[in-house]
C-alpha cells in the first residue's frame, strides 16, 4: 500500500488529508511539525510526503534540505501563495505545490500524478512466477489463481514491495494491521507463513534471526 506522510500543524488539514487520503486507498500518517516528521521521516517508509511550508520549530523549508537526501518526492502544501514561495520550493526539489484552500479531488489528481511519475502506481507487479494485479488485488502462480485472505495480500505486497530488504514484526504489524505491536502474539508470523506457503516462498522469503523477514529476489 502506497503510504503518504502528511505534514501540518493545522489539525483540521491534517484530519481532512488523513480521510481522504485513505478513502482514496493510501496509507496516510500525519506528523503536526517539522520534528516529528523529521523523526518520522527516520525511522519510516514514505512514497510522498505532503508537506506545509508554515510549521512550528522547523518549517518546511528547512525540512526539504533533509527529504531532500532521501528520494522522497515532495508536494508543498501551503496558505502562502507568493510566486516567490512557490518557485523557491520547486528549485529545492519538490514535484508540486498547492495553495490553501485547495479541492480535495485536485489535490489527489496532483498526488496520483507525482506517484505515477515515479512508477509507484504500477498495477502489475511480478516476482518469479507470481503476479500480482494491485487493482484488483488477484496473484496467480504459474498462470494459477492463489487464494489469499486480505492480511495475506497485504504483507505479500508489503514484501514484494520491499525485495531485499529485512521488515520486523513489528513494521508488518504496523503496516498491515495498524497500531502498536501486541506483545505475546504470534499473528504476524502465522500470517507470513501460510501466506508463503501458498505462494511457494519456502526458498525465497528467509527469517532474519532476531531481526525479522527479507524476501530475497
Amino acid at each position: 500500500m502506497i503510504r503518504i506522510l502528511a505534514v501540518d500543524d493545522e489539525l483540521p488539514i491534517a484530519q481532512l488529508l488523513r480521510v481522504s487520503l485513505e478513502r482514496a486507498g493510501y496509507e496516510c500518517v500525519c506528523a503536526y511539525d517539522g520534528l516529528e516528521a523529521a523523526n518520522l521521516i527516520e525511522k519510516e517508509t514514505f512514497d510522498l510526503i505532503l508537506l506545509d511550508i508554515m510549521l512550528p520549530g522547523v518549517d518546511g523549508f528547512q525540512l526539504m534540505d533533509y527529504i531532500r537526501s532521501t528520494g522522497i518526492p515532495v508536494i508543498f502544501l501551503t496558505a502562502k501563495n507568493a510566486v516567490s514561495d512557490r518557485v523557491r520550493g520547486l528549485r529545492m526539489g519538490a514535484e508540486d505545490y498547492i495553495v490553501k484552500p485547495f479541492d480535495i479531488l485536485e489535490l489527489l489528481a496532483r498526488v496520483e500524478g507525482v506517484l505515477r511519475r515515479h512508477g509507484k502506481l504500477q498495477t502489475m507487479l511480478t516476482l518469479g512466477d507470481l503476479e500480482i494485479n494491485t487493482v484488483s488485488m488477484q496473484v496467480t502462480r504459474a498462470g494459477e489463481d492463489v487464494p489469499l485472505t486480505r492480511k495475506e495480500y497485504e504483507i505479500l505486497l508489503l514484501f514484494v514491495q520491499n525485495v531485499g530488504m529485512v521488515l520486523s514484526k513489528t513494521t508488518i504489524y504496523e503496516r498491515v494491521w495498524g497500531g502498536e505491536y501486541p506483545d505475546n502474539t504470534r499473528t504476524v508470523e502465522l500470517h507470513v507463513q501460510r501466506m508463503k506457503k501458498k505462494v511457494g516462498w519456502d526458498d525465497r522469503l528467509k527469517p532474519v534471526y532476531g531481526m525479522g523477514y527479507r524476501l530475497e529476489g
